[in-house]
């Protein structure tokens, strides 16, 4: 009998995940969201039914407006995450290091979703998410989707001449992409060169772009709602003296959809960007 135990001892825990994999009843079950990012890849792993809280900012998909609030991406309420009884935290590059230090103290469960860098990244920590949530299968999918989509986009490009691209993502001050950033990605990737990627910060200044002369300018501003990406637009048509206004090529494009990206509307967004760089590759607009 003591020999039958130890064989189904062996048996039991050789149908255990392997490679640090949550058991069921210990995979995350209400999950506070603490930016648009980890919000988006949450209810793209299908698992936006155990999402009991975000932020402000979290708008997509539609489902995410009705969660619970606890606050901006820079400013949360302890109190508030505290009452919805998370047994897991998903922090961002932006949550305040003594606000997640605080949630730890407090006993909860804290992981910090690192601000990717690259496509390439967007991809790593979308599967380090689906680990987390125990949806490993479906992540491999989505990201075996985006990068396909991506590949033809790019093959599509790859023979055409490189355009000077100046990508805004910030108004005051003047910000743009640079090689830092996931949103180099969009440029490379579209079939550009971007104009300030030999700076490691993105700011610079109207001067500096006007001199480097960009064939396409891309806005990408918070604030759309408010007409701040329609003022900045006016303001680059004044300068004549540039190639992309005089040949009509300033364009503006939704903001949550170039600085929040999953892998899959990295895909997406990286489509439509590739298709104002080269209308010529037939991409979407």
């Amino acid at each position: 009998m003591r020999y039958f135990f130890v064989f189904f001892i062996i048996l039991l825990s050789c149908a255990l995940p392997s490679g640090g994999g949550a058991l069921g009843a210990d995979l995350p079950q209400r999950i506070v969201s603490l930016g648009p990012l980890n919000t988006e890849n949450v209810y793209l792993l299908g698992a936006g039914d155990r999402l009991v809280g975000n932020t402000s900012y979290c708008v997509r998909p539609e489902a995410a407006r009705a969660k619970e609030k606890i606050g901006s991406v820079m400013q949360i309420s302890i109190e508030k995450i505290l009452s919805l009884q998370p047994d897991l935290v998903l922090g961002t590059g932006l949550t305040q290091p003594q606000q997640l230090k605080k949630l730890r103290e407090l006993g909860l469960r804290v992981v910090q979703v690192k601000q990717p860098t690259s496509f390439s990244e967007i991809c790593i920590e979308f599967l380090r998410l689906g680990r987390l949530l125990g949806l490993e299968a479906r992540a491999k999918e989505v990201v075996r989707r985006a990068r396909s989509e991506v590949a033809a986009v790019t093959s599509r490009v790859a023979g055409l001449p490189k355009q000077k691209v100046f990508l805004q993502v910030g108004a005051l001050p003047l910000f743009g992409s640079v090689k830092s950033s996931f949103t180099h990605d969009y440029i490379v990737l579209g079939g550009g060169i971007n104009v300030i990627g030999d700076q490691t910060i993105g700011t610079s200044s109207y001067e500096k772009i006007l001199a480097r002369n960009p064939d396409v300018i891309i806005i990408a501003i918070m604030g759309s709602e408010s007409g701040a990406a329609a003022r900045e637009k006016e303001k680059w048509q004044r300068f004549q003296v540039i190639n992309a206004v005089q040949n009509n090529r300033v364009y503006t494009i939704n903001p949550d959809l170039v600085c929040s990206p999953s892998p899959e509307t990295f895909a997406r967004t990286l489509a439509v960007i590739a298709g104002l760089i080269h209308p010529e590759s037939g991409e979407t607009q």
